[in-house]
């Protein structure tokens, strides 16, 4: 009979690895199962004090009884799967054992150990691990394994753990993991910033591939340079893949129009040109889109808008019609400059191209409006935008809001924060710190006490340095309980004032001669400190 896992009712959930005891491993069956002597459990503490007694059935998660009825696997491993409590899923994993023949293969495995891994009990992970690594199990498959690491990078951001279980996929799998799993645990160690994991990582995948690691980690990697600013690492790889003489390993498009970016985010427009024509008369690279919108963008942040709208005709010379974000990088451009007439051509001639105006390009245009001093035109835009159905979001709105502010409108801007909520549009932090700041540049403590209070209730709070200034205004102008409101709505939310603010709040309730008032803001402070 297999050992069985025990049970113990006290509490809290802890692991425990056991040693098992020794067994020969028994031949796999045919259809690639394998029996497990036993699993290490989540169990609960054992007691202080031992006793010959067994402990009590647990009367909130009694285990279950072997099955009446003999289950599949695919049935099993979808029970395990969608059991809401760990334990009682690993009692099923047990209890499964029981039924005449049964074994468990790579269904029920990978079921168990993801479900442990959802509930983030990393210790019942790491003791199924071992537990398959020692008694050789049936052949288990890669996906679950990526589902694994993927999860606990992800939603716990274990990536360490992530990389130490990728690592051990030789042992678990029998073979080396595919390009697609070192791909997926590269990219999520990249996306982190997990930068010596990211050099650990690609120390091991040198040594498994020996004749050198394929086009799609390479280009990773080299987005992971070109991140980090390390961009002649990036074209060191560049020329690895072009020397290594494999087909897997040639550089595609996606290595080339990695690099343009990272020039062009440099000022090095030319060398990225350069690198293009490189792609195109070297390697035969036929760019796309995207690829254009790099050498445009780059363009346009060197304000050289001649050279950008001459690639729009050049991609249509070469077969590759423009998409919407080809000409939202234009009008973008042309906003920038302060070239609102060319912009406002762009945004025409994408809808004469049959290009349907999106929400993005809508958005792009009332930027570059607002930006010049056309905020009426922006806001016509935005009821254009609404009537076609690309509604506005709060990122076109905070472009109108920062318009009004600039233009001294605030009184609009106001209006607008009151009434957009109600209207479905769920505002951020930024929109109501655009208005405080423009308030606390002009003095205007009595709106931006006003705006405080609608922050608050809101949920919100200014920035650090207006919330001082504000305090400090009211302060200033003799609205010491005003001053003090804010102070305790500010405080409730976690903000910490500096010295000079509390320095000059206490000297106003001073001078008013409130000491019972000061000496509960010096109590305050002492706590704060």
């Amino acid at each position: 009979m297999r050992p069985r896992l025990h049970r113990t009712i006290e509490t809290p959930l802890r692991l425990r690895l056991r040693p098992p005891a020794p067994s020969p491993p028994e031949p796999h069956s045919p259809s690639h199962s394998c029996t497990l002597p036993w699993i290490s459990p989540l169990h609960y503490l054992p007691p202080s004090t031992p006793t010959s007694s067994p402990p009590p059935p647990s009367p909130t998660s009694p285990p279950p009884k072997p099955a009446t009825r003999h289950l599949t696997h695919p049935e099993a491993a979808r029970l395990i799967s969608t059991e809401p409590d760990p334990q009682r899923a690993l009692d099923l994993f047990n209890s499964l054992s029981l039924q005449p023949g049964f074994s468990h293969n790579h269904a029920t495995l990978s079921a168990l150990l993801l479900r442990l891994a959802k509930s983030r009990k990393i210790h019942a992970v790491d003791s199924l691990l071992s537990l398959i690594r020692l008694h050789h199990p049936c052949r288990l498959y890669e996906p679950p394994f990526l589902s694994l690491i993927s999860l606990l990078a992800s939603r716990f951001s274990l990536h360490e753990k992530s990389l130490d279980i990728f690592l051990s996929l030789p042992a678990l799998l029998r073979h080396k993991p595919s390009p697609k799993a070192v791909s997926t645990c590269l990219n999520l160690l990249v996306e982190s910033g997990k930068l010596d994991l990211v050099d650990k990582l690609v120390l091991h995948v040198k040594g498994w591939y020996v004749s050198g690691m394929n086009a799609c980690i390479c280009n990773i990697l080299i987005k992971h340079y070109c991140k980090v600013g390390a961009i002649e690492k990036a074209f060191e790889l560049l020329e690895e893949m072009k020397q290594s003489g494999s087909e897997d390993t040639k550089p595609n498009l996606i290595t080339y129009t990695t690099l343009m970016g990272a020039l062009c985010k440099e000022g090095k427009v030319k060398e990225a040109f350069q690198l293009f024509e490189e792609m195109i008369e070297r390697d035969r690279i036929v760019p796309d889109q995207l690829t254009y919108n790099v050498l445009t963008d780059g363009f346009c942040r060197q304000g050289q808008m001649d050279k950008a709208v001459a690639v729009l005709g050049f991609m249509r010379s070469n077969g590759c019609e423009p998409n919407k974000f080809n000409y939202s990088t234009l009008i973008n451009g042309f906003g920038k400059a302060g070239k609102v007439d060319e912009a406002k051509n762009m945004f025409d001639e994408m809808h004469r191209a049959g290009l349907q105006r999106d929400a993005v390009s809508y958005t792009t245009l009332v930027g570059c409006l607002c930006r010049n001093g056309k905020v009426d035109e922006g806001i016509e835009l935005v009821k254009e935008m609404n009537q076609r159905g690309c509604n506005a979001d709060v990122v076109t709105y905070n472009l109108v809001i920062e318009g009004l502010c600039k233009e001294g409108r605030v009184v609009e801007a106001l209006t607008l924060l009151e009434r957009l909520p109600d209207e479905g549009v769920k505002l951020n932090a930024a929109s109501y710190r655009i208005v405080m700041n423009c308030l606390c540049r002009e003095d205007d403590m009595d709106r931006a006490f006003g705006l405080l209070k609608l922050m608050l209730r809101r949920g919100f709070i200014p920035h650090f340095a207006a919330s001082n200034q504000l305090l400090v205004g009211l302060c200033n102008i003799g609205r010491v309980t005003d001053a003090t409101v804010a102070l305790y709505g500010l405080t409730e939310k976690g903000f910490v004032p500096e010295t000079g603010s509390w320095d000059r709040l206490l000297e106003s309730v001073c001078r008013e001669r409130k000491m019972q008032k000061c000496f509960e803001l010096l109590d305050d402070l002492a706590v704060v400190e």
